[in-house]
């Protein structure tokens, strides 16, 4: 629509958008004062640290996995513990250039921020080419990297950044099925001997039960 001024303009005044009124929906976003993880973020001059073991069969010498932890907001509501650094030691000095490279990578996205959970899988998801080994119960590692992603996936789990939903009557199921198929036929890792390679968790522990090929240790199953 045009409109026509016919009189002199003796002032004026700019118009401002009307501001939008609160929702009543709580804030999300955490206070100004509140302190997150990021790159710049200094190091303190303690931390919290959890050393790790891994034996395999690859090596006569075993590894230790060090993963330091920085407590942020300490004695508040908004206190959480993440990772800020991982060291892995070790006799055997043949992965010694590939190791020291991975910690640092490692540490890095951990001083980065967000959310850091997905290295767990990216680290388990890594194969040894002259292939795996089993571990004590039956568990496959693809590699010795995949083991480590299973000791910072058992980390996380423990500070509380990882949390795994616990389903009571599938436990007392699998329970139920370890107690029916241990005795005589049961292999040395615990599972019975007839068990095979379980897709989802990597442990021999798959049989048949009902016509269906069932995980003993995770549930996994598959029909036909």
């Amino acid at each position: 629509m045009t409109i026509t001024i016919d009189r002199r303009i003796v002032g004026y005044e700019v118009a401002t958008a009307k501001k939008e009124e609160p929702t009543g929906e709580p804030d999300q976003a955490p206070p100004d004062n509140v302190v997150q993880m990021h790159e710049r973020l200094e190091r303190p001059e303690m931390l919290l640290g959890s050393t790790y073991k891994i034996r395999t069969p690859l090596s006569e010498h075993a590894l230790y996995v060090t993963i330091n932890d920085i407590v942020l907001n300490p004695g508040t509501e908004h206190e959480l513990r993440r990772p800020f650094e991982i060291f892995i030691n070790s006799k055997n000095m043949d992965h010694f250039q590939w190791i020291v490279a991975l910690t640092r990578i490692v540490s890095a996205v951990f001083r980065k921020g967000g959310d850091v959970t997905f290295l767990v899988e990216e680290l388990r998801s890594v194969f040894d080419p002259r292939g795996g080994y089993f571990k004590a119960g039956g568990r496959f590692m693809p590699s010795l990297v995949a083991e480590i992603g299973d000791v910072l996936e058992d980390h996380l789990r423990r500070i509380g950044l990882l949390r795994e939903e616990h389903d009571p009557h599938r436990e007392r199921y699998l329970a139920r099925q370890r107690d029916a198929h241990s005795g005589a036929g049961t292999a040395a890792d615990g599972w019975p001997a007839e068990a095979t390679l379980c897709a989802r968790c990597q442990t021999r522990a798959v049989v048949v039960m009902e016509g269906c090929r069932t995980c003993l240790a995770c549930g996994e199953s598959k029909c036909g």
